[in-house]
């Protein structure tokens, strides 16, 4: 049995996980995709009265990168029975791909090569990972061998407590969707259920979805009859649509079921490994101007939109959201996250107008949301031709002011401005100059401020460098400072300074 010193250094050992899991990756050097954004949302079980909770933390990986000119990375992760397979994929698959794997690759069938042997050597570097948690779960069984479980709690509590903590580590596991676009060509690999669609317009006009992308789980029949081949009945599978914690006939990590599928019912007349992390792979797919955009998205996403809506094509709903939301928003980030708020509203919604027992949308899992923009205009964007054009407007307006002669009064000044359609994009820009909402143009008292501002400038005269001389006059302050000596107003060592 452990000893006080052993129990410590496993205490130890634990907090050093717990660390390590927080350290640095190398992928946060890589430089993130501008033309791509992230919505998320952690998961959520209702309470009849509106609340809320997490079950779990978030579990969901991504990461967007521009590695250069030629080639964007952009990748999902679900991570289940929680992150360590998630991080660890997220982290090793850019290595396994992006550290010169495609120097040289020119042709779709080597770069779809390149793609697939990533994948394997992700769970293979992910269960050499944990060597050492399967050494120390069977050293923790030793330990409690012979033990009841009851008397190993009472006797053993903080051996039981670490071995469930390492077995779910073990049973850590993670889909995965990536989206490689290289020499402006578009490849799609996954295993699970995150999804990736891509959005075209065709020749008349009109939104074209596709799912490129398969669901990996005991509903799709090209998987079930792949399980047939290896001697699995299809029948009992669809009864139990289920493997352990998950339901995904493809992975990244699990150990426990990759590992012992022999042990669980309807995998056990198995020949070989029926749960695998060979990647479904489509491309290279040319990006031309009827591409739209590109979205990658975890279960949790569309399931919430099939459970509040009860609708069978949630893809065609969640675009038509993004396409709303491109109109709307000024930033992807911001597609993306409304998207993802909406649906969450809509899920939670669903939950508290449901008067059935038992209540739809109980609860849904984490969310995430990526969205990488081809040729759909973001009209509010800061960086469009529209606003950067406002912005120049106002400062030229501010040099003309500068340079005007002083025959012009701050009246004439406004009048130009009400006057100029401009005026609305005035009142918005009033920030821009003061730390209020005052409108530039007002002729309330209230205004007083910037019309000021407007009429010192056109007071004072330019340098050789083109700015304006300073122009302030402090002999009222050095005035006023004096008489507040000579009457005892303000300490005598302010008014001698040494």
């Amino acid at each position: 049995m452990p000893t006080k010193a052993e129990l410590g250094n496993l205490s130890r050992n634990i907090q050093s996980l717990q660390i390590s899991a927080q350290e640095p990756s190398w992928t946060d050097d890589l430089p993130v995709c501008p033309l791509s954004g992230v919505g998320f949302s952690t998961n959520q079980k209702y309470r009849v009265d509106g609340f809320r909770r997490e079950e779990h933390p978030f579990e969901d990986r991504s990461f967007h990168f521009r590695y250069d000119e030629d080639t964007f990375f952009y990748g999902v992760f679900d991570g289940h029975v929680g992150t360590r397979a998630a991080d660890f994929a997220t982290q090793r698959m850019p290595a396994e791909i992006l550290l010169g794997q495609l120097k040289g690759k020119e042709k779709d069938e080597d770069v779809r090569e390149v793609l697939h042997q990533a994948f394997l050597a992700v769970e293979k570097g992910f269960f050499e990972s944990i060597d050492d948690l399967l050494a120390e779960k069977e050293n923790l069984r030793l330990q409690l061998q012979g033990l009841r479980t009851i008397e190993a709690i009472k006797q053993f509590p903080e051996v039981v407590q670490r071995l469930k903590c390492v077995t779910e580590e073990i049973q850590s596991g993670s889909t995965a969707v990536i989206a490689l676009i290289l020499k402006n060509k578009l490849y799609i690999a996954n295993v699970g259920n995150s999804r990736a669609v891509l959005c075209k317009e065709d020749k008349d006009g009109k939104i074209v979805i596709s799912q490129l992308s398969p669901d990996h789980t005991f509903k799709n029949e090209d998987e079930l009859l792949r399980l047939s081949h290896l001697g699995l009945d299809m029948q009992n599978m669809r009864r139990e649509p289920k493997t352990g914690l998950q339901t995904c006939t493809r992975c990244i990590g699990n150990y426990t079921v990759k590992g012992g599928y022999k042990e669980f019912d309807n995998l056990a007349e198995a020949r070989e490994e029926p749960i695998i992390a060979e990647p479904n792979i489509v491309g290279g797919i040319s990006i031309d101007s009827t591409c739209k955009f590109l979205i990658l998205m975890s279960d949790g996403l569309y399931k919430s939109v099939e459970e509040a809506t009860n609708t069978a094509n949630a893809n065609t709903t969640i675009v038509n959201m993004l396409l709303d939301q491109f109109q709307e928003q000024s930033t992807l980030n911001g597609v993306a996250q409304a998207v993802v708020d909406k649906v969450v509203r809509m899920h939670h919604d669903a939950f508290m107008r449901d008067c059935e027992t038992p209540k739809r949308c109980q609860k849904r899992d984490d969310i995430t949301l990526l969205v990488r923009k081809f040729n759909c205009l973001l009209p509010n964007a800061h960086d469009n031709p529209g606003y950067q054009s406002s912005h120049a407007f106002i400062t030229d307006e501010l040099q003309k002011f500068a340079n005007e002669s002083e025959s012009n009064t701050l009246a004439e000044i406004q009048s130009i401005d009400s006057a100029s359609a401009k005026t609305d994009f005035y009142n918005e820009a009033g920030s821009a100059f003061m730390n209020d909402a005052t409108s530039l143009t007002s002729n309330s008292s209230e205004s007083a401020g910037p019309q000021i501002l407007f009429q010192s400038a056109s007071n004072v005269s330019l340098d050789e460098n083109g700015r304006i001389k300073p122009y302030v006059d402090f002999s009222d302050f050095f005035i006023a400072a004096k008489e507040a000596c000579k009457s005892g107003l303000v300490p005598e060592d302010w008014c001698n300074p040494a």
